[in-house]
């Protein structure tokens, strides 16, 4: 309880960007750019390897990306992870003015959008499955489900992490230290947005074409 007091800072003095205040949050940011990194060629050789195979099913199977993809389906899911990184920027911002209550708001809605997410990718998932689009079905259904699983994996890590910042943060209240933990859990969360943009672009778009 004392360790983290040292952290407080009033509303007067609160930084402009609390999540760098302090010589720890500095490193976090630094440190998480560089876990990014890593990320982003694990994505990319995903991305390379779903695009070698996607045309590689046997020859009495016709379920090709364009049979499968629903764009409308891809479509709402897209809304629902970019509305979702739109909240998670009101809540740094307001994390920024030190607005405990509303910055925890927020997160709870990025949450809940995201689960929203999850429920629409597995709804998709079944329905694929019903066809006969399954992981050992193809090439091309392997290197679908392991890009696409992956994101969802990714969604999955994300969500767990700012649910339990949301929880931990009702009994700690806002401080440098722990804005130094929601900015970075919000970078996480925009990645993965980000590679969802290249996920629909990619495999939806240019499978349905």
């Amino acid at each position: 309880m004392m360790a983290n007091m040292e952290y407080n800072v009033p509303s007067e003095r609160w930084p402009a960007h609390p999540e760098t205040a302090t010589l720890e949050g500095k490193n976090k940011f630094i440190g998480f750019w560089t876990f990014l990194a890593g990320e982003t060629a694990l994505f990319a050789s995903l991305f390379a390897t779903y695009l070698a195979l996607k045309d590689s099913v046997p020859s009495d199977d016709h379920l090709l990306a364009a049979d499968l993809f629903q764009l409308e389906l891809a479509f709402v899911m897209t809304m629902f992870l970019l509305t979702s990184s739109l909240t998670s920027v009101y809540a740094v911002y307001h994390m920024r003015n030190n607005n405990f209550s509303k910055m925890q708001l927020w997160l709870g809605i990025t949450v809940l959008l995201g689960l929203g997410f999850l429920a629409l990718e597995i709804y998709e998932f079944i329905e694929y499955t019903h066809l006969g689009h399954t992981f050992r079905s193809s090439a091309f259904g392997s290197a679908f489900y392991f890009l696409i699983g992956t994101h969802a994996f990714h969604v999955c890590i994300g969500l767990v992490w700012i649910t339990l910042l949301i929880l931990r943060n009702a009994k700690r209240g806002l401080s440098v230290y722990t804005a130094a933990k929601v900015n970075t859990a919000a970078l996480y969360w925009h990645f993965i947005d980000v590679v969802w943009i290249f996920i629909f672009t990619i495999v939806y778009l240019l499978g349905v074409m």
